[in-house]
């Protein structure tokens, strides 16, 4: 793996969101940023259309990343930022750019009116597959940005970041998982909010009216067992402030309203290596498509 942030770039205004974002990230890390556009050949006689031939090839992979890259170069000094020009299916090719990548970032188109992340099916296919973090980035215009807002509504350098969320299962705790969330909080000098929803157990539902005390138990030994995984990644990251939350109901509904303060939500995927289907699991997904702020998929064995 090469020391590198790349971002899958194709013009659009989402694609471009995950440009600045990448940037940003870069500059965090200390890493290159690299550009990858990936061109999808057509059927030879579709490619003959006036809309879908060289012309379109040029604008598509050459003139929209030169011009971003170049824009990218002014917005952010400093950062040293390279070009790739790919050809084939963009799943595929983003898989495996992201093996050469210490970061993935991708954009995703917003949602109307309620916000959150519309994740299509290279999105999808991307996330379920690639071993590497991928992050998510919504459209400039409607993502809630790393930074908080001056009078104005624009970002502000002077203020810190927005807090990074962790959805955290303690159950099946992994190292990759908690010390990508931990290492984002450090570089950002912001703290890490660290959220587990939890859920009575079946054969004490039907007790719990007659017993509410058996609830307010269970809520305790949950915020114990979420001490006991964090206590050693404290110690760790000393610097860092953690918030731990032990909530009672579904984690992926109290990821997503974390996610409205928060600069980015962190949450995993079990590698699963067939290469049919898309699994990423029920908790991950819906954060993917509800969250209003930037996530981070990390995959995990």
């Amino acid at each position: 793996m090469s020391r590198t942030v790349t971002v899958g770039l194709d013009g659009s205004r989402e694609s471009l969101a995950a440009a600045e974002w990448a940037a940003r990230e870069a500059k965090l890390r200390e890493l290159p940023l690299r550009l990858v556009n990936v061109w999808e050949p057509v059927p030879e006689p579709m490619a003959q259309a006036p809309l879908l031939g060289a012309e379109t090839q040029t604008h598509w992979s050459e003139r929209i990343p030169r011009e971003a890259a170049a824009g990218l170069r002014l917005r952010h000094p400093g950062v040293e930022i390279t070009v790739e020009q790919l050809t084939g299916r963009a799943s595929e090719v983003l898989v495996a750019a992201a093996k050469d990548s210490e970061l993935l970032v991708l954009g995703s188109r917003g949602l109307s009116g309620l916000g959150g992340f519309l994740v299509g099916s290279i999105g999808q296919a991307v996330v379920a597959h690639a071993e590497t973090p991928v992050v998510l980035v919504r459209a400039w215009e409607q993502a809630a940005d790393e930074r908080e807002m001056d009078p104005a509504g624009i970002p502000s350098a002077a203020t810190g970041f927005r807090p990074v969320v962790l959805g955290l299962d303690t159950d099946r705790p992994d190292d990759a998982v908690i010390t990508f969330a931990f290492e984002e909080a450090a570089r950002r000098q912001t703290s890490l909010r660290v959220v587990h929803g939890w859920n009575l157990p079946p054969h004490y539902v039907s007790s719990l009216p007659a017993a509410p005390q058996i609830g307010v138990e269970l809520g305790r030994q949950d915020a114990a067992a979420l001490a006991a995984v964090l206590h050693p990644w404290k110690e760790k990251f000393p610097h860092v402030e953690v918030v731990e939350e032990s909530r009672f109901g579904s984690p992926a509904n109290h990821l997503v309203d974390a996610s409205r303060e928060a600069s980015l939500v962190v949450v995993g995927r079990r590698i699963r290596r067939s290469p049919f289907g898309i699994h990423i699991g029920s908790v991950t997904h819906a954060v993917l498509h509800h969250a209003t702020a930037p996530v981070a998929v990390v995959a995990h064995d």
